[in-house]
């Protein structure tokens, strides 16, 4: 079936550019244009589609008012911004209703990519499995109040990293949870940190706000989730991984904001296993308790118990909090990474080998449901011979 996308751009001689630039993808793609966002509504009212493309500086509706309506009235969009302004400030209003960024110019393999690349992240996230589970949730985690007050921190003019760690201390279990984190040797921090603005100094924007958003998870529920399923040993393999995430990446080369991603990644790729556990715990028991006499990796033991994974269900929920669609891929995929699209090095790839790694390293032998490498992956992006670099960082 057809992929239905959806170009907004207030000059239609950018949206004829589009016509003819993308006149190879009419086979696959079924493409609608609109000059407004007011008409790009009615367009979508009148038929459903699966990826909005949008400009963010248009008069009337901009962009961000725009996705931000589509993301009220049809969630399931892909939403994409397409802006050859390199203004922050529009930048940052879209930053919790867009999955995806690029910058004008941008040639057609690049927006094919990401569109592609973008739908197959939606069905996965949409099969009927996922769906129905998270109807039956009684409880799923709500992105917390002050992660959206440091993103309105970030996106004022006169932002500061001190006034960040100033909102942090305003709540004192994330303060200390910041501070146990900075002055732990997870970090390797050389001095010892006693104030949240420091802390935040030292490990910048990006590495706070997905502790901030960790922490929240983790602190939302009880520690007796369920028998078998540590919150305190998940937390411990999250940073841990997270680290080894951030390492493997960095001794690619990768750009900064890939290396950004692969913690976060790292951090936030297990959250899954609490959503399960926490609102389905008879289901969850009986999955843990399969476990311990199987040799099948413990996802496959998910699946077949849920329909679905807790890589899934926690791709699902990061994808409603807004995360970007990177990290929300690396997160669905990070137990076969060979399912995704991707050819190239990324976080995905990253988050793979460092959880493959950690559960080898902490439980070796004795851990029978540990997750395997995929090496159909490692195949396609050429770069098996790096498995044993990998395996040496310590």
């Amino acid at each position: 079936m057809k992929k239905r996308v959806l170009f907004v751009d207030d000059e239609t001689m950018v949206l004829d550019g589009y016509r003819r630039m993308l006149r190879t993808m009419r086979h696959e793609w079924e493409m609608s244009f609109a000059t407004s966002g007011q008409e790009a509504l009615e367009i979508l009212g009148q038929r459903p589609h699966d990826v909005i493309v949008s400009d963010m500086r248009m008069p009337g509706m901009d962009g961000s008012q725009l996705l931000t309506e589509v993301s009220r009235r049809h969630p399931g969009l892909v939403r994409i911004v397409l802006s050859g302004h390199s203004d922050k400030e529009m930048i940052m209003k879209s930053v919790l209703v867009a999955h995806q960024y690029l910058s004008k110019p941008c040639d057609a393999d690049k927006i094919k990519s990401v569109i592609a690349r973008s739908c197959a992240l939606r069905d996965l996230l949409a099969q009927d499995a996922i769906v129905d589970i998270v109807s039956r949730m009684q409880r799923l985690p709500s992105l917390p109040c002050l992660y959206l007050e440091i993103m309105d921190e970030m996106r004022s003019p006169v932002s500061s990293l001190q006034k960040v760690g100033e909102i942090i201390a305003k709540d004192v279990s994330m303060t200390a949870k910041i501070l146990q984190l900075t002055n732990s040797t997870f970090f390797g921090l050389a001095e010892h940190v006693s104030s949240p603005a420091r802390a935040v100094n030292l490990l910048g924007m990006d590495t706070i706000k997905a502790l901030v958003l960790t922490a929240h998870v983790f602190s939302h529920l009880p520690n007796d989730t369920q028998p078998g399923l540590s919150l305190e040993a998940l937390w411990e393999h999250s940073t841990k991984t997270a680290v080894l995430s951030k390492a493997i990446a960095k001794g690619e080369k990768q750009e900064k904001y890939a290396i950004d991603d692969a913690f976060v990644v790292g951090l936030l790729h297990d959250l899954g296993k609490i959503v399960l556990a926490t609102n389905l715990p008879e289901v969850y028991r009986d999955v843990i308790s399969k476990a311990s006499h199987s040799e099948i990796p413990f996802w496959q033991l998910e699946e077949r118990a849920f329909g679905t994974t807790h890589a899934q269900v926690g791709a699902y929920l990061m994808g409603l909090w807004g995360l970007p669609n990177p990290v929300v891929e690396a997160i669905a995929y990070h137990h076969h990474p060979g399912l995704c699209l991707s050819e190239t090095f990324s976080a995905l790839t990253a988050v793979h080998v460092a959880d493959f790694l950690e559960h080898e390293r902490n439980t070796g032998k004795t851990d029978k449901n540990k997750p395997q490498l995929d090496l159909l992956h490692f195949s396609k992006i050429g770069m098996h011979d790096r498995i044993p670099a990998w395996r040496s960082i310590e």
